[in-house]
C-alpha cells in the first residue's frame, strides 16, 4: 500500500506523535509498504524533502513560527496533488489535521485520523476546547476510521462529539525494549526522571517543587528533566529559586538516538510524568518497557494504566509534600514486576489491518 502519514512535525523534532509515526511507519515500510510522511517546518530551516530510514518524509512551512497554531496551506496542496491509498491524520489538535480532512475530502481520498489527544498550557485553548471539537466533528465523522490510543480517548470522543462508539477502534502505543538493553544496564536508584515537552501542563514543575522534600530524606538523590520547549526559561528560574542547581538538570535528548536514551532510561530509579493531561503517553510506556517503576497523576489515560497494574499515581491535586513522599516511597520499593505491555510490531499490525479494511471498502 502507499500511505501517507500527516502531521504538524516529524523528526527531528520529538515527542509522543512523532515517535509513535517513526516507529510505525519504519516497520510498514519494512514490511514492503511505501510510506511518506507529511509534515510542517515553522523555522525553514530543513529539508522540504528528507528520508528517515525507508520512509519519505515532505516538509512545508507553517505560520506563525513563535506559536503551535501550525497555518500550513501547503499541507492541502500536497493531498491535492497526489494520490494516496490511505492518509493517515495523526492528532487533531492542530490547524494541520482539519487542512489534510479537508484536503482527502476534496480529492476523494480515504482517511484516517488517530486522535493522540493531549493537553495545553493555555487556559484559554482550553476553554475553547468544546468549540473546536463541535468544528472538527463534521470532518471526523467523514472520516473512513476512527482510532483511539486508549479506551478512554475513545469514550472522550465519542461523547463529545456525538460519534457512534462502535466507530472507534482502539491501537495503543507499543513499549518495546530495544535489542541489547534489556538486563545490561545498572540501575542508579537515586536517579528521578521526568521526560516529555517542557510545557507547564506536563507537570515537571510539580516534580521540581517536590524536590527540596524528596532531598531532607534521600540527599542523593538526583531529578532529570528531559525535554525541549517553551516552558524551559521558567524552569530554570524555579530551579534557581529553590537552590537545587546541584540536585536537578534540565537538557534536551538527540532524538536520533534512541538506543542512548533508552539506555539511560533504564538506569533510572524512578520515572515520574505529572501532567495535567495524557491518553497513552510514549515515554512512559517506554519507561515501563524497560522495567521501570513510573509515578504518575491519577487522571484521564493514567488512571487506565494505573487500573491495570502497571504504574502508581498521585491525586491531580497532590502538593509538593505528598508528591514527595510518592517518590521516596518509589525510589525504595522493590523493582518493578514484569507486565506484559503492547508493542509497537502489534500496534504496526492493527494499524494495517485498518488500513486494508479503508481500502477494501
Amino acid at each position: 500500500m502507499n500511505i501517507l502519514m500527516v502531521w504538524a512535525r516529524f523528526f527531528p523534532e520529538m515527542g509522543g506523535i512523532e515517535t509513535h509515526i517513526h516507529e510505525i511507519s519504519r516497520r510498514l515500510s519494512a514490511a514492503g509498504h511505501r510510506i511518506t510522511v507529511l509534515a510542517t517546518d515553522r523555522s525553514g530551516a530543513l529539508p522540504t524533502r528528507d528520508r528517515v530510514g525507508e520512509v519519505e518524509v515532505i516538509r512545508v512551512g507553517a505560520r506563525p513560527r513563535s506559536t503551535d497554531w501550525y497555518v500550513a496551506p501547503g499541507i492541502l496542496g500536497t493531498i491535492l496533488r497526489q494520490r494516496w491509498d490511505v492518509v493517515h491524520v495523526q492528532g487533531y489538535h492542530t490547524l494541520v489535521s482539519p487542512l489534510a480532512m479537508l484536503a482527502s475530502l476534496l480529492s476523494r481520498q480515504k482517511y484516517v485520523l488517530t486522535f493522540h489527544s493531549g493537553g495545553h498550557s493555555s487556559a484559554l485553548r482550553r476553554s475553547l476546547r468544546g468549540l473546536q471539537w463541535r468544528i472538527l466533528a463534521p470532518l471526523v465523522r467523514r472520516a473512513d476510521a476512527l482510532v483511539g490510543v486508549s479506551q478512554s480517548e475513545v469514550e472522550q470522543f465519542s461523547r463529545g462529539m456525538h460519534i457512534p462508539r462502535n466507530r472507534f477502534r482502539v491501537v495503543r502505543n507499543g513499549a518495546q525494549v530495544p535489542e541489547g538493553v534489556a538486563g545490561t544496564v545498572r540501575e542508579d536508584p537515586d536517579l528521578i526522571i521526568s521526560m516529555g515537552r517542557l510545557e507547564r501542563y506536563k507537570g515537571h514543575h510539580r516534580v521540581i517543587e517536590a524536590m527540596p522534600a524528596v532531598l531532607r530524606q534521600c540527599p542523593n538523590a538526583r531529578l532529570e528533566v528531559i525535554g525541549a520547549g517553551p516552558y524551559e526559561p521558567d524552569l530554570q528560574r524555579l530551579v534557581a529559586g529553590l537552590g537545587l542547581d546541584r540536585a536537578v538538570r534540565i537538557f534536551a535528548w538527540d532524538p536520533t538516538d534512541r538506543m542512548g536514551l533508552a539506555r539511560h532510561l533504564a538506569a533510572c530509579g524512578q520515572f515520574v510524568l505529572l501532567s495535567d493531561y495524557e491518553a497513552h503517553p510514549v515515554a512512559v510506556m517506554e519507561a515501563l518497557g524497560l522495567g521501570r517503576k513510573v509515578l504518575t497523576t491519577r487522571n484521564s489515560g493514567f488512571a487506565e494504566l494505573a487500573d491495570l497494574g502497571w504504574l502508581a499515581t498521585v491525586p491531580p491535586q497532590a502538593g509538593g509534600e505528598a508528591i514527595a513522599q510518592a517518590i521516596l516511597q518509589g525510589l525504595a520499593a522493590p523493582p518493578a514486576t514484569s507486565v506484559t505491555l503492547p508493542t509497537w510490531d502489534e500496534a504496526a499490525a492493527s494499524l494495517l489491518r485498518i488500513y486494508a479494511d479503508v481500502v477494501d471498502r
